[in-house]
């Protein structure tokens, strides 16, 4: 397995003495635990131990536990991911982060927010596609996406592609063919991941999407479906975004390191 990459930055200007021991030892800190107050435990060490940033999630959380919470993280790391924002908990959390300092990118398709004290996410060479079958499916790919770049990962997306009319598809493949894994969400019966996946080299995550009613409806029949594939592919949970963005980015990120 290759080296965790922000491991290896941190020995390297250790060596190269751009960096003090005990900065070494707080920065490869993996395993270190931040308390707020009596309501969380944030796992600030998670990115470095594992390449996947601890992301906060929004639902069922009070707007001022969650801005609690959410500024805490991104005091630590610098950086912070709120997901399944609603539109209350957003216009709160952006008036603490404001008033402290703290730059909010809001990205509302995905329901998600960035919090940030100036750190971009840095580019790993990671490259990942993420196609849906229609547009009732894009919020889930958006999750996804936000998830990947958080990553570093460059994402091509290609939204509105279903097998209910293929022809769409071909040229949807042909401009995601630099990604070195391809994401594909799909609601109703799920079709779509395993026609994908019998037509290019690279790994497929299939994403289940809640779309869909009646008999099996509500990404359940998209589930099975997917499951039942006879073309490989790896599958998460129905509307698990970022299950499947954060996944698809540590496959690129590890081919890109190679």
């Amino acid at each position: 397995m290759p080296a965790n990459r922000r491991l290896h930055e941190v020995l390297e200007r250790l060596r190269s003495g751009m960096i003090t021991a005990e900065e070494a030892e707080r920065d490869i800190d993996g395993l270190r635990i931040e308390a707020v107050g009596d309501i969380a435990n944030l796992d600030v060490g998670r990115c470095l131990r594992c390449g996947i940033p601890e992301v906060v999630l929004a639902e069922g959380k009070e707007t001022g536990q969650l801005a609690d919470i959410a500024l805490a993280h991104v005091r630590t790391s610098g950086r912070c991911l709120v997901s399944r924002l609603s539109r209350a908990q957003y216009a709160g959390l952006a008036d603490r982060a404001a008033a402290a300092g703290v730059e909010v990118t809001c990205h509302e398709r995905a329901r998600m927010a960035a919090l940030s004290t100036g750190a971009p996410a840095e580019p790993t060479g990671g490259v990942v596609a993420i196609i849906t079958a229609g547009t009732s499916d894009i919020r889930v790919a958006e999750e996804a996406r936000v998830i990947a770049e958080e990553m570093g990962c460059r994402v091509c997306t290609a939204y509105d592609v279903g097998a209910a009319g293929i022809h769409r598809l071909f040229p949807a493949i042909k401009k995601c063919l630099e990604a070195h894994v391809f994401i594909v969400a799909a609601g109703r019966e799920g079709t779509l991941p395993a026609v994908v996946a019998g037509l290019v080299d690279r790994p497929v995550i299939g994403v289940p999407v809640s779309t869909g009613y009646g008999y099996m409806g509500h990404g359940r029949a998209a589930l099975a479906s997917m499951l039942q594939s006879c073309s490989v592919l790896a599958v998460v949970n129905i509307d698990a975004g970022f299950t499947a963005g954060a996944f698809a980015a540590r496959i690129a990120n590890m081919v890109a390191v190679r």
